[in-house]
């Protein structure tokens, strides 16, 4: 197979009329909207898209989840309106948020949001280089802070830095993921496998709310076939999740430190899967799990996202 040299490079366009931000790596390339939450809203390798966008940018704009979107300050869902952390209590009582079927918060305050601000773009070399930011200071998470997003295109891969810095005098909690709406091309999801790691199979309620319990599973790589999830694990030290198919295309996801947990999500009915990296476990804010970042320093979690094509020609992805 013939090598193609990877060169980077960056395109200001427009993404079904909105402001979009593409970076390009050999043959990848990754489309960011900042105005809609600086949701990744394109993933495309050999010509192949690796990225679900149920319902467009209108779902976006309305908050629900699609793409790669940010879910912060808090990811997944929370027991209650009522949660105390870093010695503050936070009444959510009749404020505007997402919700789920149960009636409970989800997924954070800024799916969707304008706001953000692009203070870098770089392309060197092999690499392509993305940072934007927004100021947080809501009374649904009155902790202040700042956000970063640094996306990373290079060659096969794409990797996402997300750094919290506290802008006041309160510590703040961590409790943020993401949650990539991912697809295989050549193959329907029937047909797809899911790799998993060494883990902590985490049990919930019938709300989806960890009850406490953890069942200890080895690693595992099976047909996803009629199966379904909606699953919270403990990841170990071997933090890699992936979705492959017959036909040789995959998508890997590699956590780093900063995401102790990772949910899977294969819904009923759809094209899609998610592995969602989770810099806490869902409703940390609730309980009291999250860890808490003091003024004056920074807290950063990386995942990257891997790709490998039908025809099975990359190498990036390697086995665990």
């Amino acid at each position: 197979m013939a090598l193609v040299r990877s060169i980077a490079a960056i395109d200001d366009h427009r993404f079904r009329g909105e402001p979009a931000i593409t970076l390009r790596s050999g043959e990848l390339a990754a489309t960011f909207v900042p105005g809609v939450g600086m949701t990744g809203v394109s993933l495309r390798f050999r010509g192949h898209e690796y990225l679900a966008l149920p319902g467009g940018l209108d779902a976006l704009r309305r908050g629900k989840t699609a793409g790669l979107p940010l879910l912060a300050p808090w990811a997944n869902r929370l027991a209650a309106r009522r949660y105390r952390a870093a010695g503050v209590a936070v009444d959510l009582t009749g404020r505007r948020l997402g919700t789920d079927d149960h009636g409970l918060p989800i997924h954070g305050l800024l799916l969707g949001r304008p706001g953000w601000r692009v203070e870098q773009q770089t392309a060197r070399g092999g690499t392509a280089r993305l940072r934007a930011a927004i100021d947080v200071d809501e009374p649904a998470f009155p902790f202040p802070h700042r956000i970063e997003v640094t996306a990373t295109a290079r060659q096969s891969s794409l990797r996402i830095d997300t750094t919290l810095i506290p802008t006041g005098r309160r510590r703040v909690p961590i409790a943020f993921g993401w949650h990539p709406y991912l697809r295989l091309p050549g193959a329907p999801r029937s047909r797809w496998h899911l790799r998993l790691p060494p883990r902590g199979h985490c049990a919930l309620d019938d709300r989806g709310i960890p009850t406490g319990a953890t069942v200890r599973e080895a690693a595992e790589a099976a047909p996803i076939g009629r199966r379904t999830f909606d699953d919270l694990y403990e990841l170990g030290q071997r933090r890699v999740l992936a979705f492959e198919s017959d036909q040789g295309a995959a998508i890997e996801l590699r956590c780093g430190d900063g995401y102790p947990c990772a949910q899977v999500w294969v819904p009923s009915g759809q094209a899609f899967g998610a592995l969602e990296p989770m810099a806490a476990p869902t409703n940390a804010l609730v309980d009291g799990g999250a860890l808490l970042v003091d003024p004056g320093d920074a807290f950063t979690a990386t995942f990257t996202l891997s790709l490998r094509a039908p025809d099975g020609g990359d190498d990036a992805i390697e086995s665990s």
